[in-house]
């Protein structure tokens, strides 16, 4: 199944082997970096092939440029319940995380007639927990130290939307 989402702003389509470089290299961004495990060019090919998930770029309309990408696990799930795998956006403070968001919660629930959206982030990366927070999302808990990294470990909160939240709030 081919997914392109679109709005004014933005433009959602199926991330191709060539956006590869773009994606990676956002990953590694001294500015991403911190908040995310970066992900070597075979595991995100990986996500591309899978029967299982989305992984999408996210393209200004305007200028049909890559500004991030969005990754969405879980559709072939008997739970209804998709996971926000990663998000990263490189232009910040652009309004383009926020559409993002409304482009998938529309499609998550109304067209893909899902019940929950859920995503883990790391609890120190206020920036993505705020964002979360606005587009509805509720802290569930938090796995302590689950995470090892150089530095030594970190936690993630686990975060959700339901679709009877998003139904209230829309």
């Amino acid at each position: 199944m081919k997914l392109i989402l679109e709005s004014d702003i933005l433009i959602l389509r199926e991330t191709e082997p060539t956006d590869l470089e773009f994606v990676c290299s956002l990953e590694l961004d001294e500015e991403n970096e911190p908040f995310i495990i970066p992900w070597p060019e075979e595991i995100h090919e990986k996500a591309i092939k899978s029967t299982d998930s989305f992984h999408l770029m996210i393209i200004d309309r305007k200028s049909m440029r890559p500004v991030g990408y969005i990754i969405i696990a879980g559709l072939n799930s008997a739970h209804s319940s998709l996971e926000l795998v990663r998000i990263t956006i490189n232009d910040k403070g652009m309004g383009y995380g926020k559409e993002t968001f409304r482009l998938i919660k529309n499609w998550v629930f109304m067209k893909n007639n899902s019940n929950r959206l859920w995503l883990d982030v790391k609890v120190n990366n206020e920036r993505a927990i705020n964002l979360y927070k606005k587009q509805g999302f509720v802290v569930e808990g938090t796995l302590r130290e689950c995470i090892k990294n150089y530095a030594g470990f970190e936690s993630l909160h686990i975060m959700s939307i339901l679709k009877s939240e998003y139904m209230n709030n829309k």
